[in-house]
């Protein structure tokens, strides 16, 4: 399997290395593409092959992204493209799953506060998780795309396509303890920031969260 990933937080080493390493792990060995047009300069992650466009692949996966789709930049009129024309599988986390709705007539506002927490986050067929969600934009209209969970905070924390192999969550499902640690390590999160999450709770992973769900469709299609 080849899997593109549009990599969004590239400058990062915990939530973008680590957080990468961790998404491709619920794969069995696949090709990884690295592309990420939101910056020059990107971590070495010593793994995938960085590319400079979008690549022809078996699947894409958009992340998350210190960047706001409410604060519209050019660049991000590239991954809408793509987002709008790909026939290929697509999955979204966070600011993924943000301008996967705001590409396909959805709409995103930006709320007074972060929200940083673990949540409870219930789905429509009455299944409940906890979720590691760290967010300040919100979707609030999901355009094309079906709301299929919801949580105290958020109203619109996971969607799926009703015709395309296309699926997402607002929460972080690749946010593992691991990841956390190493957020610490890098400083890319204080100790009391850390605190806001917890981690003794059962959090809902890549795999349940975004590819059982894909291997779903593709198996009912």
């Amino acid at each position: 399997m080849h899997i593109l990933i549009v990599d969004l937080l590239a400058e990062r080493q915990a939530f973008g290395r680590e957080g990468v390493r961790e998404i491709i792990s619920h794969f069995d060995s696949p090709e990884v593409s690295l592309w990420s047009p939101h910056v020059a300069q990107r971590v070495d992650y010593e793994f995938g092959v960085v590319v400079e466009k979008p690549v022809d692949s078996d699947l894409i996966i958009i992340t998350g992204s210190q960047r706001n789709v409410s604060e519209w930049e050019p660049w991000m009129d590239d991954v809408a493209h793509l987002i709008q024309t790909t026939t290929t599988p697509l999955l979204g986390i966070c600011f993924g799953h943000q301008i996967i709705a705001a590409s396909l007539g959805g709409q995103v506002k930006r709320a007074e506060k972060t929200s940083a927490l673990v949540s409870e986050v219930t789905y429509s067929d009455g299944r409940k998780v906890n979720a590691l969600f760290t967010h300040q934009d919100h979707v609030v209209d999901s355009g094309e795309m079906v709301t299929t969970a919801s949580a105290g905070h958020c109203s619109i924390a996971a969607c799926q396509h009703p015709e395309r192999p296309i699926f997402s969550v607002q929460y972080h499902p690749e946010a593992v303890s691991a990841v956390i640690e190493n957020a610490l390590l890098f400083g890319e999160m204080t100790q009391e920031e850390s605190l806001q999450f917890d981690l003794d709770s059962k959090i809902i992973d890549m795999t349940e969260a975004l590819v059982l769900p894909l291997h779903s469709f593709e198996s009912v299609d």
